[in-house]
């Protein structure tokens, strides 16, 4: 973090800048997925540019699906200039994986709803093949 005040931006302004939230990013800290804010002399959080960067950074990683776990992994990755790009790219292919895993299992809950919606009659009558599934 910078010590130069000038520069540093309130909590809110962060917050608005980067698209995360104040309570998120208050989060973030303290969970340790991002540095700790500086703190002005009255004790208020200020933000430097690196820090709302490393926000947008973490913001784009949620977007993207990671988990908490690998974005802390992440952000480390991307802010040790010595990292191997391998080490990056196979917490990208895990990732890839673990999305094409959860893509299968919803295709199969889809096409499972699909089957008991169209063989359920929907009017008045109470047999329900659908509640028939739910309640095996």
């Amino acid at each position: 973090m910078s010590t130069t005040a000038a520069k540093n931006v309130n909590i809110g302004e962060a917050a608005k800048r980067s698209g995360v939230n104040a309570k998120l990013i208050r989060h973030y800290e303290s969970i340790g997925i991002v540095p700790k804010a500086g703190r002005s002399d009255s004790g208020y959080r200020t933000y430097s540019e690196a820090d709302i960067h490393i926000l947008s950074f973490v913001k784009r990683s949620r977007n993207l699906g990671f988990s908490m776990k690998e974005i802390k992994k992440l952000v480390g990755l991307w802010r040790n200039k010595s990292r191997a790009s391998s080490d990056v790219k196979s917490l990208a292919v895990k990732h890839i994986e673990d999305m094409e895993q959860k893509i299968s299992e919803l295709e199969a809950m889809v096409q499972t709803l699909r089957h008991l919606a169209k063989t359920c009659h929907g009017d008045g009558r109470p047999d329900c093949p659908i509640l028939n599934d739910l309640g095996n």
